[in-house]
């Protein structure tokens, strides 16, 4: 298809239009993949599915849905650096991104080496879980039970560097406790872990905190955030039972392989802030626990000025928790 000036004016009018060598092609024209880089039922997987709804409905294309969970969030991102910068391969990034450049060696830049395109959403805190097989009703409770007995305890988390592990590294640390970290593939599924008795306990985000507590499929002794949680205001805080600095809460956003077209990228921030405004889609977040962005100030430059405040900020719990690389 050769380009003409009718197809040129549409472009600089649209502002998403692709060109190739063959010609000019409207953006998207066929399947989307959105890559969640943590397993299933997590964090970074429940938000990613509802937005992959609403960006199917919006383009008319399919958006399709890849999980590829290791290495603490870096298998999928490293596959989506691969991919072409074509606006067809997406990821899924989240809070991991700012961490684990403090623990681990990560082959990239999170911030630099990809095409950020904005924040989908914010939140929500971390809580900390205890099996029903246990006896615990407090932060305390589980800290006399691992001084007692230092290999008792375990708790899930994760993976590596992510906010469950490193709040596990914290509570040893003020404790003096020796509370064993047994990695999972993602949030949900060490949340699964502490129903099915498997562990101890767990650091968990707060819809799944608050799934399982209200199911009595396991208990919440605490919340990991300097206040207590609006929508849990009688969970007490980690703070408030002797355990002071625990500031854990979560973030979701959207990119996409470096040097994918600039209009591309503004193509697809306004397509996640016309999502972001829209009730049906606040709704379900809100119902998880979490926040939204404001849409007339999520734009890719804010975003990559808040991943950077992000990571500054993990860098200083690196060291509170006395396991920084």
């Amino acid at each position: 298809m050769s380009v003409t000036f009718k197809h040129l004016a549409w472009a600089a009018c649209a502002a998403f239009t692709l060109t190739a060598p063959a010609g000019a092609q409207q953006y998207p024209s066929r399947n989307i993949t959105l890559v969640v880089p943590f397993a299933p039922g997590g964090l970074s997987d429940i938000p990613g599915r509802l937005l992959a709804a609403e960006l199917q409905t919006r383009t008319g294309q399919s958006v399709i849905v890849e999980n590829k969970p290791g290495a603490s969030g870096m298998t999928g991102a490293q596959s989506v650096l691969k991919a072409e910068p074509d606006g067809y391969t997406l990821l899924v990034n989240a809070l991991a991104d700012g961490q684990n450049l403090h623990y681990i060696n990560v082959p990239y830049s999170a911030i630099n080496d990809f095409s950020l395109i904005g924040l989908i959403a914010d939140g929500p805190p971390l809580a900390l879980i205890v099996a029903n097989n246990t006896t615990y009703k407090s932060v305390a409770d589980i800290v006399a039970d691992a001084k007692a007995d230092p290999k008792k305890v375990s708790f899930a988390s994760s993976g590596p560097a992510t906010s469950p592990a490193i709040a596990i590294t914290q509570l040893n640390a003020l404790g003096k406790t020796q509370i064993a970290d047994v990695p999972y593939r993602g949030s949900g599924a060490a949340a699964q872990a502490v129903v099915a008795g498997e562990v101890q306990g767990s650091f968990v985000f707060m819809a799944n905190a608050r799934q399982f507590h209200d199911a009595k499929s396991a208990r919440a002794v605490a919340v990991a955030r300097p206040t207590r949680f609006e929508r849990w205001p009688d969970l007490p805080t980690m703070a408030e039972q002797g355990f002071t600095g625990f500031d854990h809460a979560g973030w979701v956003g959207l990119a996409a392989p470096g040097k994918t077209p600039p209009a591309v990228v503004a193509y697809l921030n306004k397509q996640v802030n016309d999502i972001i405004a829209s009730p049906g889609y606040r709704s379900k977040i809100e119902a998880l626990g979490m926040t939204l962005p404001d849409p007339a100030k999520n734009s890719p430059e804010t975003f990559k000025a808040f991943m950077t405040s992000e990571t500054a900020k993990q860098a200083e719990l690196a060291k509170l928790s006395g396991h920084r690389k």
